[in-house]
């Protein structure tokens, strides 16, 4: 049976980026589920660094990322544009005055600033808010980075690997895989749509994180997509779509539906209320649907992460409830863990990020997370 200092269970984005934190001090392994890491979430992913998305309470983590991932070379400009129709110009207003006072920059935009950014956008979109700070994330070569990071300093990666079960005995957890078993102090869970699954079968309670199905199509659509479009998202959640090389569109109806943990489809229905609502937008035509995907996004019940000791079992760790702003927040995430779990000087929490947000033990306090809903 092989010994390790962390065991961390799931090698998507919060996996791996936890590993390369953890493993210049600690031994660490990786238990992944799947032939290859990053086969659900991470490697479905349209990301952006957008720091409005996600609200106010991911704003933090994600304010505090943007300088490892601009560093890193993985952000490419792109500006973002947030769109409402004549009838929901509240919408405006609440979401600007949602970030007062944050540092995020938003300007408002009028009609005719709206018709020089996107072409072709038909007559009922008065109002938007223009969010200069948006960048597309090249999320391959930041999860690849996290994984040589983690290689580089010993971590050792278990694939085909699903949590069986772990018991915590004598002071360690004794896990067992389809790969064989292991024992590690501090056993780390950050396995996405499966986190309250692994909860359950390590006998701690879980947060009641649900995975909720996101779909995304790829269109070839006439005239081509301009290459300096923005990101557009609708105010009302309804849709986003941003340009792809060759002309190309990533359409998405924004769409979240409860589904179970799995290889996630899409669904026909929803690729055409995408399309659909497209249509309301601007007038393009779309020649043809190239390719159509989808990703499971976990939440909490509050829809904040959840990062922290788990306060009903010993040196159980839940690095989990990243929603759809994983990514974007991977840097900070990681190193806010890292700093909960290293004491003394290896320890260093990321600036302007408060852990208390994020705790586990705020879903624990009058009873259960149903109550905090």
């Amino acid at each position: 049976m092989s010994r390790y200092d962390v065991a961390i269970v799931g090698a998507g984005i919060a996996g791996a980026s936890l590993a390369a934190a953890l493993a210049p001090h600690r031994s660490v392994l990786l238990l992944e589920a799947e032939d290859r890491p990053g086969y659900h979430s991470t490697g479905r992913s349209a990301a952006f660094w957008t720091e409005s998305y996600g609200g106010p309470g991911i704003q933090p983590l994600t304010s505090a990322s943007f300088e490892a991932l601009s560093e890193g070379g993985f952000l490419k400009p792109r500006g973002a544009l947030h769109l409402a129709e004549a009838a929901d110009g509240g919408s405006v207003d609440r979401f600007v005055g949602q970030f007062a006072g944050s540092g995020v920059r938003l300007t408002r935009l009028d009609r005719a600033d709206l018709e020089r950014r996107v072409p072709g956008i038909r007559p009922g979109w008065s109002e938007g808010v223009w969010e200069p700070d948006c960048h597309d994330i090249d999320v391959a070569a930041l999860h690849a980075s996290y994984l040589r990071q983690a290689r580089a300093a010993a971590a050792a990666l278990q694939c085909r690997a699903a949590l069986l079960e772990a018991k915590w005995s004598r002071g360690r957890w004794w896990i067992e895989t389809p790969a064989g078993s292991f024992e590690a102090a501090l056993l780390i869970n950050a396995a996405g749509a499966w986190a309250d699954e692994v909860a359950l079968r390590s006998s701690v309670r879980p947060c009641e994180i649900r995975p909720y199905r996101r779909s995304i199509a790829q269109l070839r659509i006439i005239p081509d997509a301009p290459a300096d479009l923005p990101l557009v998202l609708g105010l009302d959640g309804s849709f986003y779509f941003k340009p792809e090389p060759g002309g190309r569109l990533w359409l998405s109806p924004h769409d979240e539906t409860l589904a179970p943990p799995g290889d996630a489809a899409p669904e026909e229905m929803d690729i055409a209320r995408a399309i659909q609502r497209l249509g309301t937008v601007v007038d393009w035509r779309v020649a043809a649907v190239e390719h159509r995907w989808a990703g499971l996004r976990s939440f909490a019940p509050d829809r904040l992460p959840v990062i922290g000791f788990a306060p009903d079992a010993p040196a159980f760790f839940w690095f989990a409830g990243q929603g759809g702003f994983g990514i974007q927040t991977a840097p900070a995430a990681a190193a806010l863990a890292a700093g909960l779990i290293l004491p003394g000087p290896d320890a260093e929490l990321p600036p302007g990020v408060d852990p208390r947000l994020y705790a586990p033990n705020r879903f624990h306090r009058h009873g259960g997370a149903q109550n905090e809903r």
